[in-house]
């Protein structure tokens, strides 16, 4: 009778350096558990989401989740981080390189949030922040320093090229970028409100809406020209004495 002890037949299809399943997946484990926790704190807003949820939709247990983060208030931090604030060096690099007008920055500002991030489900976090903060000062003050000074810093940025080149008039960029910034937060605020339950007729057509507004924002900012103070609906042969 033969030594069967001797060796072990490989098992059909196995394949000889393969890990297991757990192993394989642990790298991925905390990207599953920000998309996880993402979707939650939009569907369900931070205080009524449980981390025992989130790990859930992860495939994971709750002291697994804890490994990675070891509070429901670090897990949002690192939501915030992996899906908004990690944008702003990208943004920041691609305007040290635009050659192109201020006029046409300011359309790929709006155009870019638009396509990068209003169109994610991190659009939801302003939406979030707004209604909670109150309650979470600490992660309204961590949001202040990780999303919006950074926005308001990049917009500023903007703003001044455009008055230092003579495309805009002069202002005051604080408040300049409040205004930039304005539409782009309704915007995100609305698909995630109204938007959601209006009927057709009374949906906004996102890249309409940012165009539309864009076109108010330069008629405001930019440099007086002959037409300047026309009415936009109104001829310049037509214009009121």
């Amino acid at each position: 009778m033969p030594n069967v002890a001797s060796h072990t037949e490989p098992q059909i299809g196995a394949l000889p350096n393969a890990q297991p399943r757990r192993s394989r997946r642990k790298s991925a484990r905390p990207g599953e558990l920000l998309a996880a926790a993402l979707d939650l704190f939009v569907e369900k807003g931070f205080a009524a989401t449980r981390v025992e949820e989130v790990a859930a939709r992860a495939g994971v247990s709750k002291g697994t989740l804890f490994l990675y983060f070891p509070s429901k208030e670090e897990l949002f931090k690192a939501v915030v981080r992996e899906n908004m604030s990690s944008r702003f060096a990208e943004w920041n690099d691609e305007f040290d390189r635009f050659e192109g007008s201020t006029r046409d920055m300011l359309r790929h500002c709006l155009f870019s949030w638009w396509e990068r991030l209003g169109t994610t489900k991190a659009s939801g976090i302003p939406k979030l922040m707004m209604s909670e903060a109150q309650n979470f000062p600490e992660l309204a003050s961590f949001y202040q320093h990780e999303v919006m000074q950074p926005a308001h810093a990049l917009i500023q940025r903007i703003l001044k090229r455009g008055v230092a080149r003579g495309e805009f008039r002069p202002m005051d960029v604080t408040y300049g970028a409040y205004l930039v910034m304005a539409p782009m937060l309704f915007l995100a605020l609305w698909q995630h409100s109204l938007g959601t339950c209006c009927g057709a007729q009374a949906q906004l057509n996102p890249q309409s809406y940012l165009a539309a507004q864009l076109d108010m924002l330069l008629y405001g900012f930019c440099a007086q020209s002959p037409l300047a103070s026309t009415p936009r609906n109104v001829l310049p042969e037509q214009t009121p004495i």
